[in-house]
């Protein structure tokens, strides 16, 4: 393939979502739509004309129980209704163009996926010539790349190529995290003893966090998390959990300008704390995985006293926000090895 190297990102640990600060999926409102029919996408799904609010026709095979489309070809008119529908199923979205060889390769391979797990994912193949803000709005650097939405939020996925088992992977740690936010439905699971799985209740310090994250209210979440770990403190879901509420609390603060002149402080300033755990929490938000992490590292490298712990303990806290199993964690932590031994 002519695509990147393949970078596989695995979903946010298992926990409510709230990733608000690193796409915003608002400025993507429905408009009115064109009349000329939409270019097909890659693969042989059909396409239907662009912007209709009917979903295109699936390819053969790729339909749920009761004929509802697994895989569909996104534009600015169905986008919207595949966002509510990631309310009820995760949404996986394979954003290609016609210039990018390996792109069509890679969408086929994606529906070929997701028909086997039984209506429980659906695929949006979004060609970013046609929707080019979708890219912008997702952030993408490069075709192909594969993000999902869950509950109206965006996951990142991976970018390149990947293969089959590391795709499996991902999409089973995808459907982790839409159960922990109580997204647990299947398409056209409408036939005998095939009815939607009903969520399984949510602990009650949990709920209670999920419910303040969906009000906005990180404090509030982060103080029921404490309150679970303090509990159980071995419950890694309530410390993922905290760690997630305040990085995006944090995040707050920064956007837009303030954002770019807080890496522009961090290029000038190497050895400012702030301003590197700032940049750091800006990577990790927006996907840059080992570039959040490898700068905190290169960060405690470089420095000693209160400044280092405190930096120390921020990079274990965005381990916990990646999830502990992630390569690029790993890969961290034989770092972080390196420079305090």
């Amino acid at each position: 393939m002519t695509t990147p190297a393949s970078r596989p990102v695995p979903p946010v640990a298992a926990s409510p979502l709230n990733l608000r600060g690193a796409v915003d999926l608002s400025a993507l409102k429905q408009r009115p739509a064109p009349t000329s029919p939409a270019p097909a996408g890659p693969g042989p799904a059909a396409t239907g004309p662009a912007g209709s609010a009917a979903a295109p026709a699936p390819a053969a095979g790729a339909a749920g129980h009761s004929g509802r489309p697994l895989r569909v070809d996104v534009t600015e008119g169905n986008f919207q209704e595949l966002v509510e529908l990631s309310a009820q199923v995760p949404v996986v979205i394979a954003l290609w163009a016609s210039y990018s060889a390996g792109s069509g390769q890679l969408v086929e391979v994606l529906e070929g996926i997701v028909e086997t797990y039984d209506g429980r994912l659906v695929l949006g193949a979004a060609d970013i010539d046609v929707f080019p803000e979708l890219a912008q709005a997702f952030q993408v650097q490069a075709v192909p790349t594969a993000v999902a939405v869950v509950k109206g939020q965006p996951v990142p996925l991976f970018q390149g190529s990947a293969d089959e088992q590391q795709v499996r992977s991902l999409f089973d740690e995808l459907l982790k995290v839409a159960a922990a936010n109580g997204v647990t439905g299947q398409i056209g699971a409408g036939g005998p003893g095939r009815g939607e799985p009903e969520a399984p209740p949510l602990p009650p310090l949990h709920q209670a966090a999920f419910d303040a994250i969906e009000a906005g209210d990180y404090a509030a979440a982060a103080a029921a998390y404490r309150q679970a770990l303090n509990e159980m403190p071995a419950d890694a879901e309530a410390k993922a959990g905290l760690a997630q509420v305040e990085l995006m609390a944090r995040l707050q603060a920064i956007s837009g300008p303030e954002a770019d002149d807080l890496r522009r402080l961090a290029a000038d300033e190497p050895d400012n704390l702030d301003a590197q755990l700032g940049v750091a929490d800006l990577d990790i938000a927006g996907g840059h995985i080992e570039d959040g992490l490898g700068r905190i590292v290169t960060f405690i490298g470089r420095n000693f006293g209160p400044e280092r712990e405190t930096a120390r303990v921020r990079l274990l806290e965005l381990f916990d926000v990646v999830g502990t199993g992630d390569p690029r964690v790993a890969k961290a932590r034989q770092g972080l090895a390196r420079v305090l031994f």
